[in-house]
């Protein structure tokens, strides 16, 4: 498995696989083409499909539009065989003519793949790449999974999940304090604030719901209106784990040491599934990326809360098992319909998976690692329409609607109704 730097990073949103993928694909293609003063650039698949409403064409023009013209050719329905969201880069002469064109693949999580490139993937530092393998390991040494972290990654990874958990604090804060409507055709408004205020007035378990949702749907917000935060796994996945540790924070007053170490043991199961299947919508659905985010936080709680190794691992088992065959199908393209709702969920649901797992010894039939199985072949038995396409699911539906609502609303100013006095 890769460090766990590559599960955590810190970025803009809307999206860790369409905006921040392209965006480094471009900035790694133009180091090793600094010559260059113009470019062609042509997306591919799920990336081409929602790219606009993920603003793929605006980070591509950020990385390279500053050096000279770009050129960007849109391909929803050409899908590369080594993952869905695919994009080839390459120069162009002022006669005209394209050379020396790398293709990179954003394989999510805002991680990207190149054939011309290879040393632009992670190597990996882990020698172990299972739970159960993790979960042995922590049984054997009497030891927790943050542990083993820290001793592969060393004492030096609790300086860069500080500023993980920082970045991820801030986020949340920006997110209850900015009101309005998010961009985009959607409309949507901001929510976070008025649910902050709302749960402020309930108490105990109405509360406690209220406050996840208000820091959840703040993070997600934030990610869809373009603001900076955390992949935990993804973007679109971002506000799941930081609203549940930040209750847990403010709840038990736990020191942001123990909140470190929670974030430690998330970043396993992440990368368990990263290494093991896939955290990218385009490839498996949104079981990949709001399941995932569910069972890093669910593990992530338990842990906090005292949970034995055997505890983290059923508490992440049932955080990935209860969203499978999830579909990545966002309104317009972009992270906000579904998505924004999904977040705040998973994040009560995470907290649910470790009550329950709290209550019983750990012992279980069916293991995460099964379960990390059963999602890899769900997402590849998944229609195409239903990976981060936009041609299905709550898309199509809701897509459908807004055209009936927009003819409607342009044959009613053609002919306006008038008033006739008798």
């Amino acid at each position: 498995m890769q460090s766990i730097r590559e599960i955590y990073r810190i970025g803009k949103g809307p999206s860790s696989s369409h905006t921040m993928g392209p965006n480094e694909a471009c900035r790694a293609y133009l180091q090793h083409h600094p010559q260059a003063e113009a470019f062609k650039v042509v997306l591919y698949g799920s990336l081409a499909a929602t790219g606009k409403g993920h603003l793929t064409d605006v980070a591509v023009n950020e990385a390279l539009g500053a050096v000279g013209p770009v050129e960007i050719e849109w391909q929803p329905k050409v899908f590369l065989p080594h993952h869905p969201n695919a994009l080839s880069i390459a120069t162009v002469a002022p006669d005209g003519s394209v050379s020396d064109e790398w293709t990179f693949y954003s394989v999510g999580g805002g991680a990207i793949e190149c054939d011309q490139l290879p040393s632009v993937q992670a190597p990996d530092v882990y020698p172990l790449n299972t739970m159960t393998e993790l979960l042995n390991w922590c049984n054997v040494n009497g030891k927790s999974y943050w542990e083993y972290v820290y001793e592969i990654e060393g004492q030096e990874i609790e300086d860069f999940l500080s500023e993980i958990w920082n970045r991820m604090q801030e986020s949340i804060q920006n997110g209850l304090d900015h009101e309005g409507v998010l961009p985009g055709p959607l409309h949507l408004r901001r929510k976070a604030s008025s649910y902050y205020i709302r749960a402020e007035g309930y108490k105990d378990v109405l509360r406690t719901r209220g406050m996840i949702f208000a820091y959840a749907l703040a993070v997600s917000e934030e990610n869809a209106s373009g603001g900076t935060i955390v992949t935990a796994p993804t973007c679109g996945s971002c506000g799941v784990l930081p609203s549940v540790l930040y209750h847990l924070k403010k709840v038990y007053d736990f020191s942001d040491r123990r909140i470190i170490r929670s974030l430690a043991t998330a970043a396993l199961v992440g990368n368990v599934v990263k290494t093991n299947a896939s955290i990218s919508g385009a490839e498996v659905g949104c079981q990949g990326e709001v399941g995932v985010a569910c069972a890093m936080t669910a593990a992530a709680a338990t842990q906090l809360m005292g949970g034995t190794p055997n505890q983290i691992e059923y508490a992440a088992e049932m955080g990935l098992e209860h969203h499978l065959g999830m579909t990545c199908d966002p309104v317009c393209g972009m992270v906000q319909i579904p998505c924004i709702e999904r977040n705040a969920y998973a994040a009560a649901r995470a907290l649910d998976a470790n009550i329950y797992a709290s209550y019983t010894d750990g012992l279980h039939r069916v293991s995460f690692d099964q379960v990390v199985k059963v999602m890899k072949q769900t997402g590849k038995d998944l229609p195409s329409l239903y990976k981060e396409t936009s041609e299905g699911g709550l898309a199509k539906v809701v897509a459908k609607k807004m055209r009936r609502n927009a003819l409607a609303k342009g044959r009613n100013q053609e002919n306006p109704k008038t008033d006739h006095k008798i």
